[in-house]
């Protein structure tokens, strides 16, 4: 089996040696999304709702590239810098995870990359 590097120009390209996402064996697994303007790969939002949005809205870009969307997506893992937000990212979440939403697991951590509030990587399935 062979793996299939996806990358989309409307997503920030990675900040490290890494694939937007990587095709194999029926399953695309998405790198950790920050929450980066595509053009200038700065930060975008000081808070946990728009830098989801912001998120989201590269990671859709990535899935397309992969001809997939977030109906796809089987598995979804959060890291936050700060868990007393978690309803504020439910909300913003929710909107793209309506019906049969995936598995999820939401962690607390210390840092993330250039400061941002949020990370979400995702497996999605074709």
């Amino acid at each position: 089996m062979a793996k299939k590097v996806i990358t989309s120009p409307l997503a920030p390209k990675a900040i490290g040696p890494y694939s937007q996402a990587v095709e194999i064996g029926g399953f695309v697994f998405v790198s950790g999304c920050l929450p980066l303007d595509p053009v200038t790969g700065e930060i975008v939002g000081g808070d946990i709702k728009t830098q989801t949005e912001t998120i989201l809205k590269n990671m859709e870009n990535v899935l397309k590239a992969a001809k997939l969307d977030f109906k796809h997506v089987v598995k979804s893992t959060l890291f936050m810098t700060d868990l007393t937000s978690f309803a504020d990212l439910n909300e913003v979440y929710g909107r793209v995870f309506k019906e049969n939403p995936p598995a999820r697991t939401t962690v607390q951590v210390s840092a993330l990359p250039k400061g941002a509030l949020i990370e979400i990587e995702v497996i999605a399935k074709k």
